[in-house]
């Protein structure tokens, strides 16, 4: 049967129970002969479902109301950072040499050889169940270059620097590695259980690390630039300071304070609708040869609300968090909100650095309760403020799922994954869905990992062309690249 017929059908019926079941027969009596239904419309059943009654659907309508009332979407500007067309909507498919779940995939430049003197190439780069680390060509083919199992335990996360020439990894074990071509030089475990992110910050004197773990840890490595120039040997060496959680951290990235240029570390963590900003270079020791015992706490500098005016204990976790390609101050969110993923772009409330300056001058001053109140409504209106977009993208989530979003490389919008096989597209400007990507991969399956980015491929005539692409890999063991038609 149509919906329409369907949705008519069952409009009518709710009606007719309505009459029926409050006793206005007249009433009913003629409806049911207007709208030519027969005289047992609206009767209940045996093994008919009686919950649908126009009291609850009015009840669904006003429980749907007030969660779009929670929405945010820009409409100013509509001809400014638009969704840019084409984007990428064309499957393919990669033959993987085995058959697991897929963990992460991206595009690198990559050194897949153990020659000191290969060039890093761009490659497609997944990992799966299996342990297995597969490289492939990004040419038309996709050929495989290579498959590894240099780790223990699977895969979780990556990070290259050096332009591909050493690689770090963090697996299920807990384990930091480092790679060089296809041999690991170097491997940690400070972890006591998954270590299931890591990020590198690459800087003219030094590169910073920071991985994290589903034991409540966020470590921080630093690797002097000078011992990492040439084929020398390599060493991760001791972390250098750590942040202890009172829960498992969701998601860690790198930035650059907007006024000073320091270095700071967001921090975003389970049963938290807080991001946190930890400063990593100024307080930590510039050596590698600290202790362990001896890490220090990375200082705790700020925090910013998602949710500054809500009375819940909780609402939400910020699951994943992606910088704007274009914007140091922008960062993408997607939420651990049930059931369906929101996705929030959010302006960056870096700390003030004069913060400190102020509370010396104001330690004399009285402060009462109102003063009190008038400042915590001031930092939440400034926190909401903040708050740019915030939107329901309808992918579906449960408390087991690990919500992705990647950017555009224009910066025109971000990409979600979702638990029903199906990636979404939403405009960065307005929070707008416009895109919904469903050929890839098979319906209902968990999609775990997805990136985006330009990927350089060799023209006909010698040059170098640009596209960009949408990668993508899930729990019904397909890598997907998605193209632009």
């Amino acid at each position: 049967m149509p919906l329409e017929a369907r949705s008519s059908s069952l409009a009518s019926e709710l009606v007719a129970r309505f009459l029926r079941t409050h006793n206005y027969t007249e009433t009913l009596d003629v409806f049911l002969r207007e709208a030519g239904l027969p005289a047992t419309a609206g009767q209940s059943r045996r093994g008919e479902d009686d919950s649908w009654t126009i009291e609850g659907v009015l009840a669904e309508k006003r429980a749907f109301d007030k969660s779009v009332n929670f929405e945010r979407y820009n409409e100013s500007d509509k001809e400014k950072d638009f969704w840019s067309e084409p984007a990428p909507s064309s499957p393919t498919v990669i033959q993987t040499p085995t058959s697991s779940n897929l963990l992460c995939c991206s595009v690198e430049r990559w050194q897949h050889g153990d020659e000191s003197e290969q060039q890093p190439e761009a490659l497609l780069v997944a990992t799966g169940a299996d342990k297995q680390l597969h490289l492939f060509e990004t040419s038309t083919g996709n050929e495989l270059v290579r498959s590894s199992s240099t780790s223990e335990s699977p895969i979780l996360s990556y990070t290259l620097i050096r332009q591909g020439k050493l690689v770090f990894l963090t697996n299920m074990s807990g384990q930091l590695l480092l790679q060089r071509g296809s041999n690991v030089v170097d491997r940690r475990k400070d972890h006591a259980k998954y270590a299931v992110k890591v990020v590198a910050h690459e800087a003219d004197e030094a590169v910073w690390i920071a991985t994290a773990g589903w034991d409540a840890k966020v470590f921080v490595y630093r690797l002097r630039s000078s011992l990492l120039n040439g084929d020398s040997p390599v060493t991760i060496g001791e972390p250098v300071a750590q942040i202890s959680l009172p829960t498992n951290p969701e998601s860690i990235v790198f930035v650059r304070h907007v006024d000073t240029q320091e270095l700071l570390l967001l921090v975003s963590r389970r049963d938290s609708t807080y991001i946190y900003y930890y400063q990593v270079e100024s307080r930590v020791s510039t050596t590698t040869d600290t202790p362990p015992q001896q890490s220090r706490e990375c200082v705790l500098l700020a925090q910013q609300n998602l949710a500054p005016h809500s009375n819940a204990w909780v609402a939400f976790s910020p699951a994943c968090m992606a910088l704007s390609p274009h914007d140091p101050g922008l960062i993408a969110i997607a939420t651990s909100t049930l059931p369906h993923m929101k996705v929030m772009i959010v302006r960056l409330l870096f700390p003030a650095t004069e913060t400190q300056s102020v509370d010396v001058a104001g330690a004399g001053a009285p402060e009462t309760q109102a003063t009190q109140a008038l400042a915590a409504l001031s930092l939440q209106n400034r926190e909401d403020a903040a708050i740019m977009v915030q939107a329901n993208t309808f992918a579906p989530q449960t408390a087991y799922s690990t919500p992705q979003i990647v950017w555009r490389p224009d910066g025109s919008g971000v990409w979600v994954n979702g638990d029903d096989g199906v990636i979404r597209g939403l405009e960065a400007k307005s929070g707008r869905l416009v895109s919904v990507l469903k050929e890839g991969h098979e319906p209902g399956c968990k999609i775990r990992a997805i990136w985006a980015g330009w990927v350089e491929l060799p023209g006909s005539k010698g040059e170098v062309a640009r596209e960009e692409w949408l990668v993508s890999g899930g729990f019904d063991k397909r890598l997907v690249v998605w193209k632009i038609v």
